[in-house]
């Protein structure tokens, strides 16, 4: 689908990669309507772009629902908002539990599921997911995001056969490490293992081949990293092995608590 005079309704626009993905949806002509929770960080970008701004909170189902209602005619559904999870599930409370599964799965799902029929009523239109490597291998200390990738990247794959012929696309893209922008740069650590990270740039590119072409699935990372992650998915006894001899717990334990005030 052709991103050019498209309504595309960004989430997480305010935090990690989202604000690299609002300037390539609007440098290709796309109309934006960008949502978040933070007035004062969806005004300037509102300006900068043109864009129309819609407040709410992913983690609050009637505000997906406000959100989804008040979005309708959109063109394109790129959903980016995404909680960094990371940590032990028994350092988790509840309700910490809930918010996770909330904005990482059940928000895009729900609006998936409320703003396609008018895509498939005009006959066009795409959802794009940006999911996760961690959708397809597990990693220690990554117990909920990997569950919410893994669900996200199974509701896009399926939901994607249900949608066939309609003339509605679905997608998901999933990066690697990412430098510069988003949950893992915002940490300031290394990598485990020194994997090679990517740019928010070629995240960018990577969504827009998505929906351009209507590619089921696409996965931005090194190659040595999609070769390790399809490994893993396959052979998940012997990568958590590989994992532990690896010695990259410090750097991973780094990570979680600088990620922790995010839950």
């Amino acid at each position: 689908m052709d991103v050019a005079g498209a309504t595309v309704l960004l989430t997480g626009v305010t935090g990690g990669i989202g604000g690299a993905l609002a300037a390539g949806m609007s440098e290709r002509g796309a109309r934006l309507v960008l949502t978040g929770r933070r007035r004062e960080a969806l005004e300037p970008l509102a300006q900068r772009y043109g864009a129309r701004t819609i407040l709410a909170d992913l983690a609050d189902p009637d505000d997906v629902a406000r959100l989804a209602e008040e979005a309708a005619g959109t063109d394109i559904l790129l959903a980016n908002a995404a909680l960094p999870s990371s940590g032990d599930v028994l350092d988790y409370t509840p309700e910490q539990i809930d918010r996770a599964l909330a904005v990482n799965l059940r928000a895009p799902a729900m609006l998936a599921r409320l703003l396609a029929p008018g895509m498939v009523a005009a006959g066009r239109g795409h959802i794009c997911f940006v999911g996760s490597l961690s959708g397809m291998a597990a990693t220690k200390s990554s117990s909920l995001y990997t569950a919410t990738k893994f669900g996200l990247r199974g509701f896009s794959l399926a939901f994607r056969q249900d949608l066939h012929g309609t003339g509605v696309g679905v997608s998901i893209v999933q990066p690697g490490f990412v430098r510069e922008l988003g949950m893992f740069a915002n940490t300031g650590s290394g990598t485990p293992g020194r994997v090679r990270t990517v740019s928010p740039e070629q995240v960018v590119k990577g969504v827009l081949r998505a929906i351009a072409r209507d590619v089921a699935e696409v996965n931005v990372a090194p190659p040595e990293l999609r070769f390790l992650t399809k490994v893993a998915s396959q052979f998940p006894g012997f990568a958590e092995r590989v994992q532990r001899r690896a010695g990259a717990e410090p750097t991973v334990n780094a990570i979680v608590a600088a990620q922790r005030s995010s839950r």
